[in-house]
């Protein structure tokens, strides 16, 4: 399998346009596997940032706190 990378945009219709020099070098016809990889917006990373610090704390309780307790006391090393 061949493999070319270039940079595009999608288009309000939902096409992505090939560069003329990577059209050229696929055969028409030919079957193709496509990977799309784009950057996501600051929003959308905070959302998901936000959501897993959620779910993470949910696991715990406030009787877990002992143990942050436990950490920082000498006495107990």
């Amino acid at each position: 399998m061949k493999a070319v990378e270039f940079e595009s945009i999608l288009a309000p219709g939902g096409q992505i346009a090939l560069p003329p020099e990577v059209a050229k070098e696929i055969p028409p016809g030919e079957q193709l596997r496509v990977l799309l990889m784009w950057e996501p917006s600051d929003t959308e990373m905070a959302s998901w940032r936000a959501m897993g610090s959620e779910r993470f704390e949910a696991a715990y309780a406030p009787e877990d706190d002992v143990y942050n307790c436990l950490i920082d006391d000498p006495s107990v090393r």
